[in-house]
């Protein structure tokens, strides 16, 4: 008999409540929402235990707590205080929680009771412990750490023991060294804000109650990012417990090289075995209850970081691989099995949206579960099949954990630790509108409406441009770049989807590739052009702003338009030969523009927008974080240069502890007032006023 969660459940996934007089959300208001995260039901089925993560803007610190909530409602109850916490595990008995702390000798696994009481450290390795993974069995934990790789002899095995004293007489030796020069002798010696040194990322294995050593399970193996901790679980024991497989990328040429692939070893100890054999990316195992089949997401097309992401079913008895689902041209994003092995739920990315389907392991007819103008995601099971634990999130509410039941019905919320904040705000619901872009394509967009709309007066618009380019803006919450904050300034927001975008199919996301400046282009101007007729918007005072390739269109937008009154690049790819030379995923160069620099000159001059700094004529501010090693710091400087060098009214604004994104609380709270007071500049004087230039 199956659980009783087979096609009778489906979920009805609820829009924004009507709005009454609010006011107008801000920056500040938004720091002191709780940032929830990482919901993990317990195996007994009657709590749930989940990371809270809140803003101390006068220590600049983002601290993270373990909470948990009963699966049959009421308060939200504390657990950890000291230091920060987060990735809550369960045992099996539901008696204890295993997590990562801070509180003491640097990131450590700790465990608790299940009320918080009784806190025990369970690692105290010098080189710290991430990522915490319990066995089915409750016995062992898996966990990270960045080793030294030599401490180990070269012919280790698999489940060799960590040399403590070795690896702390290096981390002592290094700290204490005044010669700091670094030395590579290959390629991806740095990545995102970090300078690689000589430790590697391995996977170790310790016995749960802390006793006996730490063993190694990946000598010699670095998992590279971003198959870590990103996204889909990295490794994951069997159901009996006796195996481990995890991802890992053993190409010789790591910059250029997507090629991850899945790996086995006992954990006891053993040889691995490689599992799959794809030239893409496969990442994210989850063996199914049972232990026959194992799923995981798949790339076919090497070098290639955007191609579609397949679910994939390995029968692990026979070794034949099937791809599910592919009928539907949508990425997968997050997957579970049912208690009973036999379908999988799994959610993607659809018109901005994240719905949850189901299909049978076999493959077949899917079914739609929930689905509405939300995002779904972290889905798990009761073991009987007739709770479903879940983080539903929207463009105009931030992530909370809801439940649903097998009756059906709508989903119920379990965590409303942002209601306070968020009833005293106006978060209108996102809208959206299609226009008719490149090629005669569909461009969808996302419209925020400021707090108070009233469709007689006339507002000022501001296009965000999202990174990517394959990326997409929908029903989700950011911190980043919030339409809401925007909206809350007094804008109309209008977030476009152009090609290149996911979510409409993969040959709409190809379009892209090689043509950077083209569709894209296109598809924003078309959109602006519609935009500028509607009633409520002045035409006079449209700005833009984006990041990443968001930043690279407005730096393209400057050589291409003088429509915009005003612009903001942040991180943005401004110089492609420059740009190819200094960046470090080496694969996404290589795919976009057909090889490098000096394989294909003529493809980087005709999309870089430093090929047309005489046509530059808006004013524009520059954003950019110095440790920023996806799109470096030149990059920036030198888009300033050339405003500067052409008299445009500009301003550089450089964070020396930043990487690609501004996270730290009061270096984000200088951005935001950064760019909403650039635009205000530009759009808050009068449309008849005399364009600046």
């Amino acid at each position: 008999m199956r659980p009783a969660v087979s096609c009778a459940l489906f979920i009805t996934l609820l829009g924004a409540s009507a709005l009454a007089a609010k006011e107008p959300f801000t920056f500040d208001a938004m720091m002191r929402l709780v940032r929830i995260s990482d919901p993990q039901l317990s195996p007994d089925g009657k709590l749930v235990a989940f990371t809270a993560q809140t803003v101390d803007m006068a220590a600049n610190t983002k601290p993270s707590q373990i909470y948990t909530v009963a699966v049959d409602g009421g308060t939200p109850q504390l657990l950890t205080h000291d230091g920060s916490n987060s990735r809550p595990r369960w045992s099996p008995d539901s008696k204890r929680i295993f997590f990562v702390s801070d509180r003491a000798n640097g990131s450590q696994i700790w465990s608790m009771d299940a009320s918080g009481a009784d806190p025990k450290a369970v690692t105290n390795i010098p080189t710290e412990a991430a990522g915490v993974t319990l066995s089915p069995d409750g016995h062992l934990i898996l966990f990270t750490s960045d080793v030294y790789p030599d401490c180990a002899p070269a012919d280790a095995k698999p489940g060799a023991a960590y040399d403590t004293a070795c690896n702390k007489s290096k981390l002592d030796a290094e700290a204490v060294s005044k010669m700091k020069a670094r030395v590579y002798d290959s390629l991806l010696y740095r990545h995102w804000t970090t300078y690689r040194g000589a430790r590697r990322q391995h996977i170790l294995i310790q016995n749960a109650d802390g006793s006996g050593p730490a063993r190694d399970l990946t000598p010699g193996n670095l998992i590279v990012p971003p198959f870590s901790l990103e996204g889909p679980e990295a490794y994951v024991f069997s159901p009996d417990s006796t195996q481990v497989t995890y991802v890992s990328n053993t190409d010789a040429d790591l910059a250029t090289s997507t090629n991850s692939d899945l790996f086995t070893v006992p954990a006891a100890g053993g040889e691995a075995k490689r599992l799959t054999t794809n030239p893409g990316a496969d990442q994210g195992p989850l063996y199914s209850p049972d232990g026959k089949y194992l799923a995981y997401r798949t790339q076919t097309r090497a070098g290639y970081e955007s191609d579609q992401w397949r679910l994939a079913v390995m029968d692990l008895q026979s070794g034949r691989m099937n791809t599910l689902a592919d009928s539907l041209d949508r990425w997968v994003e997050s997957y579970t099995w049912s208690p009973d092995s036999t379908r999988l739920f799994f959610t993607i990315d659809d018109h901005g949206t994240n719905p949850l389907l189901m299909i049978p392991v076999e493959g077949g007819a899917i079914r739609t579960i929930a689905q509405g103008p939300t995002s779904v995601s972290d889905v798990q099971f009761s073991k009987d099949g007739k709770t479903m634990i879940y983080v539903d999130q929207s463009g105009s509410h931030p992530a909370e954990i809801n439940k649903a039941t097998s009756k059906g019905g709508a989903g119920v919320a379990l965590t409303r630790l942002n209601e306070g904040v968020l009833n005293t705000y106006e978060l209108p619901a996102l809208e959206r509108i299609s226009v008719d872009g490149a090629e005669g394509a569909k461009i969808e967009s996302f419209v925020v409406k400021p707090p108070g709309f009233n469709p007689s007066n006339k507002y000022p618009v501001v296009f965000l441009i999202h990174g990517g380019p394959e990326g997409d803006w929908g029903e989700s919450w950011s911190y980043r770049w919030n339409a809401q904050v925007f909206a809350g300034a007094g804008y109309v927001v209008i977030e476009p989807n152009p090609h290149g975008s996911i979510g409409y199919g993969q040959a709409f996301t190809d379009a892209v590739n090689g043509d950077w400046g083209g569709r894209a282009y296109e598809d924003i101007m078309a959109t602006a052009d519609y935009v500028s007729n509607l009633p409520y918007v002045d035409k006079d005072r449209i700005v833009a702003a984006g990041a990443s390739y968001g930043g690279y269109m407005i730096d393209w937008i400057l050589g291409h338009t003088d429509r915009f009154r005003a612009l903001v690049s942040h991180a943005g790819v401004y110089d492609l030969r420059s740009e190819a030379g200094t960046t470090e995923e080496l694969w996404f160069t290589k795919w976009e523009f057909q090889g490098f620099p000096w394989e294909n000159p003529e493809l980087y001059e005709k999309w870089s927008p430093s090929s047309y700094v005489k046509n530059f004529k808006t004013p524009t501010l520059v954003t950019h974080g110095e440790i920023d090693y996806r799109v470096p710091i030149g990059q920036g400087q030198q888009l300033f240069t050339a405003l500067q060098e052409m008299k445009i009214p500009s301003k550089l604004v450089q964070f020396p502890d930043e990487g690609h994104w501004i996270l730290k609380p009061q270096n984000s709270q200088f951005w935001y007032k950064t760019v909403l007071d650039w635009l205000a500049q530009y759009t808050q004087a009068p449309a008849s006023s005399p364009s600046v230039q």
